[in-house]
């Protein structure tokens, strides 16, 4: 499997697949990978990763993964502060450890040896089992509803099904990197693409950490599956701190290795 060096062999067909490409998002992947322990799946847990020595403590398989062999010009338009100043984020802050050209690294999964795969980006959190999920086809993503009714017709790449396959894997590379390509949302926007008639996901298997102050009415702790901090990470200082803190306090549970009660959590409120 060229470009991917997994650690160890396999122990199931299925797997939680998460991506980290720098120290901050090992982090993240701590809590995540703790939270998916306490649903008590059978599924593997893995890590892909570039060469980052702070996921070496983390309990999961680890498979080492390059970038992307992608061109110059590509490269070039997918860097952080040229991307930013063609599509810059104006609905939340980007942390500073975030790379654009890195999130590309996620169609690495198609390589894995498993037959169904769930991807978490490494700043979510499984409340629930959520196993069902490998049942599903591909491709099977959630709205990304965070602000309006508007946004439900644009998808959120945080959390997906997939089915490896060297050949999917083949074709995304040729697909990708066209005669000037850019991907407006990096590999939000070419999954998108790649699949126009993606298959919808309930919110709750993808809940945004803004639906929690932006859209009070739609959050339900009875009902979510998966929680999503996208923008700020519940490790950073960030001026929406305040208003998020239950959901970061959530995620320290979760950092310490702590099983919280979610029937304790408070509800949301506008």
């Amino acid at each position: 499997m060229e470009g991917i060096y997994p650690d160890r062999p396999a122990t199931s067909s299925r797997a939680f697949v998460t991506l980290v490409t720098n120290a901050d998002y090992a982090l993240g992947a701590k809590a995540l990978i703790n939270s998916i322990r306490a649903t008590a799946t059978s599924a593997d847990i893995v890590v892909l990763h570039t060469d980052v020595a702070e996921v070496q403590g983390l309990d999961a398989r680890l498979v080492r993964c390059d970038l992307l062999p992608t061109s110059d010009a590509f490269n070039l338009a997918h860097a952080r502060d040229a991307l930013h100043a063609r599509a810059a984020f104006t609905k939340g802050g980007k942390p500073p450890f975030h790379t654009p050209l890195d999130n590309f690294a996620k169609l690495r999964l198609w390589q894995l040896d498993y037959e169904r795969v769930v991807f978490l980006d490494a700043d979510t959190l499984v409340l629930r089992n959520v196993d069902k999920l490998f049942d599903y086809p591909e491709f099977c993503a959630a709205p990304n509803v965070y602000e309006s009714v508007a946004d439900f017709h644009r998808m959120n790449s945080g959390v997906f099904t997939a089915r490896p396959s060297t050949m999917t894997f083949d074709n995304m590379l040729t697909r990708l990197d066209m005669p000037g390509a850019f991907w407006r949302r990096t590999d939000q926007t070419f999954l998108e693409t790649y699949f126009p008639d993606w298959h919808g996901l309930p919110i709750f298997c993808n809940m945004l950490q803004y639906v929690w102050f932006a859209m009070p009415e739609l959050w339900s702790w009875d009902d979510i599956r998966i929680l999503h901090f996208q923008y700020e990470k519940p490790w950073q200082e960030h001026d929406k701190a305040d208003m998020l803190r239950p959901l970061i306090d959530l995620w320290r549970m979760y950092e310490r290795g702590e099983v919280p009660d979610l029937s304790r959590m408070p509800p949301s409120s506008p």
